[in-house]
């Protein structure tokens, strides 16, 4: 462990949300440093709002880092890149201490590094990464691709035809989920019992190509399939989508998906999904927090692990079935019941 990682910074839970966007602590330190940062002002940069889960980042960031003194205001890049490097130069601009970035693209975000630095300020890797960050906080998603593999297999008893959905091309987190899936089915594969009939990477994440996906795997194996694996929910609703338009609702074909959104919850319990795999975001969130107010303050940052040199914390995942969806998803608040009514019926 390198000395960024001396000790370690627990997550806080706290209670109901009540943030706004961008609102301020009550002791803003208005004192610069030499290179002009507002000491507690954060950027929140978001690749998108668009997906449901990325409100909940946003409301948990925010709701902390209000209670913490801190002074946060979020932007959403809607997946674009120049979007996002603009927006990282504003955030500059606007003398952010530290920039708290989930990267439209994690290769591209090494240079939002070097501007940060050059004006003083620290980067923290939210949720994907970014080379030479000053710290690095994501879900476990190695493990998400290994929980919907094991899970398939036990479906399929590790047999069939397997269609691969993966997220964007080049995405550290489309990239650790499909390492999951590979070495969890290699055994198989290399034994000819599972064959991966399509594995693809899907712009943005986009459900309407994960459909067309699904149906050009279905056309191919003319809808021999056993198992599609989905890097997140999205993709999983367009997979749930184009089976049932294929009349293959029917031949049980166990589909995954990751990110627990209500309407792919809904499918798992009306039996048209299998599983999905929650990525928690409120530990997410707060950890983000709370390694952002660490840094602001000078403390040393304690990390369970590095990600290329850059040291990290993974927030685990659960395997979500429609045995758990009350202790899980409502009894802990990530759904109101009213969000899945499939599953209190």
């Amino acid at each position: 462990m390198n000395s960024k990682s001396a000790f370690c910074l627990g997550v806080h839970l706290l209670g109901a949300l009540g943030a706004c966007k961008g609102r301020s602590g009550p002791n803003e330190a208005q004192a610069s440093g030499a290179t002009g940062q507002v000491k507690n002002r954060v950027a929140f940069l978001l690749s998108t709002l668009q997906e449901e889960r990325y409100k909940k980042d946003q409301l948990y960031f925010e709701d902390l880092a209000g209670k913490k003194g801190l002074r946060a205001f979020t932007l959403s890049a809607d997946n674009d890149n120049a979007r996002q490097l603009s927006q990282v130069e504003d955030a500059l601009s606007r003398k952010a201490a530290v920039l708290v970035i989930q990267p439209t693209d994690s290769a591209a975000a090494g240079g939002y590094v070097a501007k940060a630095h050059a004006k003083g300020a620290k980067v923290v890797a939210y949720d994907r990464s970014i080379p030479g960050a000053d710290f690095y906080v994501a879900h476990d998603s190695y493990r998400v691709g290994v929980i919907q593999a094991e899970q398939a297999v036990k479906a399929t008893f590790g047999k069939g035809n397997y269609v691969l959905l993966d997220g964007q091309s080049g995405h550290s987190v489309a990239k650790e989920i499909a390492r999951g899936y590979e070495e969890t089915l290699r055994p198989y594969v290399d034994k000819g019992e599972i064959t991966v009939v399509m594995e693809k990477n899907n712009d943005a994440w986009s459900p309407e190509q994960a459909l067309k996906s699904v149906e050009d795997a279905i056309s191919k194996t003319k809808g021999n399939i056993q198992a599609i694996l989905a890097n997140n929910s999205g993709m999983a609703r367009g997979a749930v989508q184009a089976v049932q338009a294929a009349g293959l609702g029917g031949k049980n074909i166990f589909i995954a998906g990751a990110d627990a959104d209500a309407a792919n919850v809904n499918y798992v319990c009306e039996k048209k999904q299998s599983i999905e795999v929650l990525k928690d975001i409120k530990p997410l969130a707060e950890e983000a927090v709370t390694v952002a107010d660490a840094l602001i303050h000078g403390q040393t940052v304690g990390a369970k692990g590095d990600s290329s040199g850059v040291p990290m914390v993974a927030v685990p995942v659960v395997l979500i079935t429609s045995d758990n969806v009350k202790t899980i998803l409502i009894d802990s608040g990530f759904h109101a019941a009213s969000a899945l009514p499939s599953c209190v019926k």
